[in-house]
């Protein structure tokens, strides 16, 4: 298959590296304070990016955005389910090749937290545990349980061994300076009583006893058994954390949330870029020594990977979005916090700090001595809604509400987590114009009777354990004869098919005929499809395809799930309500298409597709061609018209998609677009087929590319320059520097046009930008002059240049707002 990610761009990516190989074995260490690698202290700033989520083509640009993000630890788990699918088979293959994934972060000169588990939840199809675990006689998930910590050893074993091979672990010259073993057990540990108890001693000396060199965490574990550490999760672990069990082990953050993952039906859940800089300041300040964003990059959950009612696309608001594109302010403003700490590195590890408070709500950070070339201070305001002025040593600083402003020198502001001086960008899809998908074919799925589908059993069978994790679908079958008695003589009455689920969807159909579908929600997975049918004089057939969408993810007892249809009635007949629950049912696991892989070159020959017209019914396979789009921008696949399903590109599965999906308001589902990677096209005749469960038309898909090409600049007086010209050596910003818009185009374009531009009071966003009372008509010329045909710009906050004609409303505290479109 030709791969269409640039070769020229892979190579222009590492070979742009610093690469910081570790040329000896490096000692990791820690006391009190912090992490120590041969000895010496430093800060760690951390990113999870998964593997698993993106593709080995994808790994290069992420790890290269994360360095120059400023990060120097890249943090991510190891799937069990996704290495051992079958008991004794494993699959270090493709996007699950975890080794060259660490090596590529060696390569660009970072460390890695490796996090075991192997319980890991990560929003992740059963929480990484395979799930020929759950036949396992006896067994019991995460408890001081023989079967399940035999397997579990034997697992950790396995991925340890291979690290050890490949000389992976910083006490063998390799980046892995941390490892975590189990996660959040905190969480489920009272429910087993005194087999939590045990089976926490039990893991951390199973983890220590593999003697790696490096310490071992474990996150959300109040009472992690020594040397293991116990790390904090959430978004302001530097109040919420009330620190390490002993007063030897330093303070560590595994999952700082950047945004929130969302289900199937959830609103955006956004975490704006101040509080998420807000809480990284605040957690170095209180003696912090590594910091993780939990995601730096989400990704996309292909194939059926993701928990149950996971959304195919994950984290998406992260500083790297689904596809890999910064987001910004999120990625600059963190960027120039990382710049901001680290300036003030030095004081932080070394010095013991003082604290005061002017008010009730202020205070001020002070480490290092006035007399001392190492000075810094962090002056923060804790009101959500009031701007404070503090008096610093003489100097009167201005700080925005919920802020904290850092002065690496004890007394320049570099920055402020409330005043964002890194550029804003937004999203679009733009339809391809190469793609072209046309000539829609459609095969329908055979809907099986008992005929095809023989009774098996008295009731319907248990979903997860009819389907085993090797699909999403199981039909189940049966019959009914019905007599002339049975039906009502009154018109405009019919009887009625009632099924109550426990999860996770639903297809009900009557004689072959579309009757239903229904679905639950992730904190409710029971419902009930309730509609009106029509029978007919003597058998009728009555076929229910159940549908899963993805395993549990968490809590105790996993083992114990359930899922699928429970109770089946029909309502409404003359001789009253029957319950078909006990009626003998037969079982069938998967679809056809699914067993004949109809989704591959090979497989999509063994049945006929027909020419698609119009909506077509219930549980059809569409085929088409398509190129792939032009440039180099990721790809997506838009749906909004869609209703259930999966979807295969040359036969690899991007994923569940569920635009139809309600909330319990009433609303769709927010995801339309799916993520195509690059490297599973080829250049032309690209096999797409798509699997849906309702009656739709496919006409409305289109094959987009994804672009952050508007990005926008606001500026203030307030604001403070940007941190990055802030000289470390000479302490000062350099004589000329001053604040302003930087605008910088993604991917070597240049800026194609000024879209809006204004020296005064603006307001709004970046998309959505509007002239205030107060605006300097040159602006825009002004912008255009300095900007346009250039990949990078810088617009001063200049009076000298704005304001040669006076000021026109004096007293204004003037904002600086640009919005330019790239190509």
């Amino acid at each position: 298959m030709a791969k269409l990610y640039s070769n020229a761009m892979l190579l222009v990516a590492l070979l742009s590296i610093a690469v910081v190989a570790h040329a000896l074995n490096d000692t990791v260490t820690y006391d009190g304070r912090s992490l120590l690698i041969n000895g010496r202290r430093d800060l760690f700033l951390s990113g999870s990016i998964h593997y698993t989520r993106s593709t080995p083509e994808m790994w290069p640009d992420l790890l290269n955005k994360a360095r120059h993000g400023g990060l120097n630890v890249i943090q991510t788990y190891v799937f069990w389910n996704a290495h051992e699918p079958v008991k004794g088979q494993y699959n270090f293959e493709g996007n699950y090749d975890v080794v060259k994934f660490i090596k590529l972060i060696h390569k660009y000169g970072m460390y890695v937290t490796l996090r075991l588990g192997p319980f890991i939840q990560a929003e992740w199809n059963h929480g990484g545990l395979p799930y020929w675990l759950k036949e396992v006689p006896d067994i019991v998930f995460r408890s001081d349980n023989e079967p399940f910590k035999f397997y579990m050893k034997q697992f950790v074993t396995k991925v340890i061994d291979m690290m050890k091979a490949e000389k992976l672990f910083a006490s063998q010259g390799g980046p892995i300076i941390l490892a975590q073993i189990e996660n959040e057990y905190n969480h489920v540990q009272l429910a087993y009583r005194e087999k939590g108890d045990s089976y926490v001693r039990w893991a951390a000396s199973m983890a220590v006893a593999t003697k790696i060199g490096v310490p071992w965490i474990m996150c959300e574990q109040l009472e992690a058994p020594d040397p293991v550490i116990n790390a904090c999760n959430g978004r302001h672990c530097g109040d919420t954390f009330e620190g390490p069990n002993k007063p030897y082990k330093p303070r560590i953050w595994t999952e700082n949330w950047t945004a929130q993952y969302r289900k199937f039906g959830d609103p955006p859940a956004e975490r704006s870029a101040e509080d998420t800089a807000l809480s990284i300041v605040r957690f170095f300040v209180k003696e912090g020594c590594l910091a993780n964003y939990y995601m730096y990059h989400g990704g996309t959950n292909f194939g059926r990977t993701s928990s149950a009612y996971t959304s195919t696309r994950y984290y998406d608001e992260a500083p790297l979005d689904e596809f890999g594109l910064q987001r910004e302010p999120k990625w600059g403003h963190l960027r120039d916090v990382h710049k901001a700490v680290n300036l003030c590195k030095k004081a932080l590890l070394f010095t013991t700090p003082s604290v005061t408070k002017p008010d009730a709500n202020t205070e001020i950070w002070v480490f290092g001595k006035p007399e001392s070339s190492t000075c810094a201070a962090f002056l923060i305001n804790n009101h959500t809604i009031i701007d404070a002025n503090v008096n610093f040593r003489g100097r009167n600083y201005l700080l925005p509400p919920r802020s904290v402003s850092v002065l690496p020198d004890c007394k320049t502001v570099v920055f402020n987590t409330g005043r964002i001086v890194s550029q804003h960008n937004s999203r679009t899809f733009k339809k391809s114009h190469l793609a072209g998908i046309n000539k829609w074919e459609v095969f329908s799925e055979p809907i099986p009777t008992t005929k095809e589908v023989p009774v098996n059993q008295d009731r319907p069978q248990e979903l997860y354990t009819l389907l085993r994790d090797t699909t999403d679908y199981g039909w189940y079958t049966t019959k009914i004869v019905v007599t002339p008695e049975d039906l009502s003589k009154k018109g405009g009455i019919s009887p009625v098919l009632r099924i109550m689920s426990l999860g996770h969807s639903l297809l009900a159909f009557v004689n072959g005929e579309f009757v239903a579908n229904a679905h639950g929600r992730y904190k409710n997975s029971v419902f009930t499809l309730e509609k009106k049918i029509k029978l007919k004089v003597g058998v009728n057939h009555i076929a229910m395809l159940a549908a899963t969408a993805g395993l549990p993810d968490n809590g105790a007892n996993m083992e114990h799930r359930f899922a699928g249809p429970e109770v089946v009635n029909i309502l409404g007949l003359n001789t009253g309500t029957i319950d078909l629950t006990e009626n003998g049912w037969g079982h069938k696991v998967g679809l056809l298409g699914e067993k004949l892989k109809i989704f591959t070159e090979e497989g999509s020959k063994n049945v006929k597709w027909k020419k698609a017209k119009g909506a077509q019914p219930a549980l059809t396979w569409y085929k088409a061609r398509f190129n792939a789009p032009e440039g180099r921008n990721p790809v997506a696949i838009r749906m909004k018209d869609m209703g259930k399903g999966m979807v295969w590109v040359n036969g690899f599965n991007i994923g569940r998609h569920w635009p139809s999906f309600k909330s319990v308001a009433g609303l769709r589902t927010n995801q339309t677009e799916y993520h195509i990677p690059r490297s599973v096209l080829k250049l032309k005749d690209n096999l797409l087929v798509i699997l849906e469960e309702e009656p739709v038309s496919p006409e409305g898909i289109e094959i987009v590319t994804v672009h952050r090409d508007r990005i926008c600049s606001l500026i203030t007086d307030n604001h403070p320059p940007n941190v990055r010209h802030w000289n470390g050596k000479m302490q000062q910003f350099p004589s000329g520097v001053m604040r302003g818009a930087v605008l910088n185009c993604p991917n070597h374009k240049k800026i194609r046009a000024v879209e809006f531009a204004s020296f005064g009071n603006p307001t709004g966003f970046c998309g959505d930008f509007q002239m205030g009372s107060c605006n300097v008509e040159a602006t825009k010329q002004i912008v255009e002059q300095r900007c346009l045909g250039k990949v990078k710009c810088h617009v001063p906050m200049d009076p000298a240049v704005f304001l040669k004609h006076g000021d026109a409303c004096p007293g204004v505290v003037k904002a600086l707002a640009i919005q330019v479109q790239c190509a």
